[in-house]
């Protein structure tokens, strides 16, 4: 049997992800030229099939980049020109509000105990604040930002650009497109591919205002900001030499994934989500870390366990089942359990079967 990863990043390797990775090798395409027709046709390819599978309208364009965590500073080094704000309940969200001081930005932030959300009503934001950071669901802790709650920051501050770490939840979430600014996310979570590729999603207002800030004087970081991105963007191609197979490879799996249907994968997610909280609800061994059920994820659920974490996740590895370790202080007293579309309705009731016959 091989294992199975219920590992929050990286994550169980979606199920298409090795034919599509012999198809590019077989046509040579980690030598191709990323100046050339064919990457540009890949680019091309690829940025359309996400823009359908997540309903992105014009106005918005789509980036590559190494990696998510890059994102977060091209994001506050080409966007806020002096302040930004954060959303902070977790080890990720920290690491974005701290990228930002370590910028020289003044960096402010709403923060709540782990395992915690935020009531968004109580929380008003700086008026010298420029950008508005959420992280829409925070991988160490399984705490998610409820969209409505993003898309009420917009209604409130549509003066202020809203921008949206996705990365361990999208494509579940359903976002309305005039309420956010820019989405990012890395492709070794929910997308079930290897780490090594950040997306990048940003309206033309967010570009614009990079262009003023530009002209005002300010310097964003000089190793492809957000503006270097989109120059090379309009020509379907990137600033620096891309990872061709990656960009390819996400192509070919998000296309696979609108032949499944993007509301079928968020209505799998959700029934293997509630067979997971119903399991750790009921059990003498776990119990869901966060209690308010509108905070809980529902791609990463994490579990406090009664036995030490590190026990149970090695008596599953005998058992080909991968279970991801809490994050942290939490390593020895949680479990962290992916739930992305790689994930089968029956992968998650063998696993939830397996930790029932766990010795109490």
């Amino acid at each position: 049997m091989e294992k199975i990863f219920f590992t929050p990043g990286p994550a169980q390797l979606y199920p298409t992800v090795q034919k599509h990775l012999l198809e590019a090798l077989n046509q040579n395409l980690g030598s191709i030229s990323h100046r050339g027709k064919q990457f540009q046709g890949i680019f091309a390819e690829t940025t359309s099939n996400l823009k359908s599978l997540l309903g992105i309208p014009e106005g918005f364009n789509i980036y590559f980049t190494g990696s998510a965590t890059e994102i977060w500073e091209k994001s506050l080094s080409s966007c806020a020109g002096k302040s930004s704000f954060h959303f902070v309940n977790g080890s990720f969200s920290k690491k974005y509000f701290e990228f930002s001081k370590d910028l020289g930005l003044t960096a402010h932030k709403a923060e709540a105990p782990m395992g915690e959300g935020f009531d968004i009503s109580k929380i008003e934001i700086p008026s010298e604040v420029e950008m508005i950071c959420c992280t829409q669901n925070e991988t160490s802790t399984g705490v998610q930002m409820p969209v409505a709650d993003i898309h009420s920051l917009k209604d409130r501050y549509s003066d202020k650009l809203v921008f949206v770490d996705a990365v361990s939840s999208i494509p579940h979430p359903v976002f309305d497109w005039s309420k956010v600014d820019s989405v990012l996310f890395s492709v070794q979570k929910a997308f079930g591919m290897p780490a090594g590729l950040g997306v990048w999603i940003v309206n033309q207002k967010t570009i614009d205002i990079a262009k003023a800030l530009k002209a005002q004087g300010h310097k964003a970081t000089p190793y492809h900001n957000l503006l270097s991105l989109v120059e090379n963007g309009a020509k379907n191609e990137t600033p620096a030499t891309p990872n061709t197979l990656y960009i390819y490879l996400l192509g070919k799996i998000v296309a696979d994934m609108l032949g499944k249907g993007v509301e079928n994968i968020r209505k799998e997610t959700s029934q293997k989500a509630n067979l997971i909280y119903d399991f750790c609800a009921k059990s003498e061994m776990f119990d869901p870390f966060v209690k308010h059920l509108a905070h809980r994820s529902e791609t990463v659920v994490v579990a406090n366990t009664k036995a030490p974490a590190a026990g149970i996740i090695e008596s599953l590895k005998k058992e080909n089942i991968v279970l991801g370790a809490g994050y942290g202080t939490y390593k020895d007293s949680q479990v962290r359990i992916a739930n992305f579309p790689a994930l089968s309705v029956e992968n998650v009731e063998l696993m939830l079967e397996k930790l029932k016959k766990l010795p109490a």
